[in-house]
């Protein structure tokens, strides 16, 4: 572990800047994603989607086949290819140049979207716990990996969620996988505590709390907050409802280190990210 953080990352051969943070949108291919709003199904509603993110200011467009809601269906990997050629053509078509991220846990599925679509990143909720083959694949493919700690699976997650101090065992996880990562020579690693994954209330505001220490790896880090029950759960109300708490939770993760937001709501993100760094133009 290091003081000093990456500030970059190389999508596609060329560094993306971290020292401003930036924001990831969510494009759902799927029919079953916990917020309704996101899920987009056909051609019109994924093009529409991905330009949607970029004109509000979304650097990178991170697409998903599979729902990683708690109890989520569990698809087959020909399935989740299929959804994703679909999704990936058009975005490619729609929006060429555009930072790709793909959102799946699956070794056989990020090596089709790399090698056939260019996709930049590949982000793991299970960060190689769900096939043991996904290390060496990202050393391969030599993309920028994203490595979520996830207690458990989508479908089990949150029966029964326990531990003794929750920020030390995610510090304790990551800093096993970055070792076996570093290991096989996998350069770009971006941390995703894993905010609702395997986690009660509780647990995520301790993590929250706690989120600067995740600093002390030396690398980026990305969270993923936006309008879960985490928020909807604590005020009231419906994942339609949280757009406001999204954003201050969105405000604290900035203010302790977040490099990356994921979201639904880019141009709201993006504002969150535009005040923050104005602030800290003037922090001592």
């Amino acid at each position: 572990m290091n003081d000093s953080k990456n500030q970059s990352i190389n999508v596609n051969g060329q560094l993306m800047d971290l020292s401003t943070p930036q924001v990831m949108g969510i494009l759902n291919i799927t029919p079953d994603s916990f917020y309704s709003n996101s899920r987009k199904q056909t051609e019109a509603e994924i093009a529409e989607r991905a330009a949607q993110i970029i004109a509000e200011g979304g650097s990178i467009i991170d697409i998903g086949a599979y729902s990683s809601r708690p109890n989520a269906e569990h698809i087959s990997a020909q399935e989740e290819m299929d959804r994703l050629r679909k999704g990936l053509a058009v975005v490619c078509r729609e929006q060429p140049g555009a930072v790709i991220s793909v959102d799946t846990f699956r070794a056989d599925v990020a090596r089709m979207c790399v090698e056939e679509y260019g996709v930049a990143l590949i982000n793991d909720i299970a960060a190689g716990e769900m096939d043991a083959d996904m290390f060496r694949t990202v050393a391969d493919l030599r993309v920028p990996y994203i490595i979520m700690h996830m207690q458990g699976t989508p479908q089990n997650m949150q029966l029964h969620p326990h531990y003794d101090h929750v920020v030390k065992e995610v510090m304790y996880y990551f800093s096993e996988k970055v070792a076996r990562l570093r290991d096989l020579g996998v350069r770009d690693i971006i941390l995703d505590p894993g905010f609702g994954f395997g986690k009660t209330l509780d647990h995520n505001y301790e993590l929250l709390a706690g989120m600067e220490e995740l600093s002390s790896f030396g690398l980026p880090v990305l969270v993923g907050v936006s309008r879960k029950s985490m928020i909807y759960k604590l005020l009231g109300g419906t994942p339609a409802e949280a757009l406001n708490g999204t954003s201050v939770i969105h405000t604290l993760c900035l203010l302790k280190g977040a490099d990356i937001l994921r979201v639904h709501d880019v141009k709201e993100a993006v504002e969150a990210v535009r005040i923050v760094q104005k602030m800290k133009q003037f922090t001592l």
